[in-house]
């Protein structure tokens, strides 16, 4: 299921990490996982009944991609 929330409340969300930086809905292999995507780091926070988990102990780890 994709995450559904409010475009307001993604305008203001960021990750928590040091960076800041703004979150997209879905992974960049699934737009409609149940997952908030960190735009600069790659972690992944999940969505559980709608509500975002905010937390780097929680968050998925980015996904490395190898170059070789």
């Amino acid at each position: 299921m994709a995450v559904s929330l409010d475009p307001r409340l993604m305008e203001i969300l960021a990750c928590p990490s040091d960076d800041h930086a703004p979150l997209r809905a879905g992974t960049p292999t699934d737009p409609d996982a149940d997952v908030l995507t960190c735009t600069s780091c790659g972690r992944g926070y999940p969505v559980v009944d709608g509500i975002p988990v905010l937390l780097l102990d929680e968050a998925i780890p980015p996904v490395e991609t190898s170059a070789g």
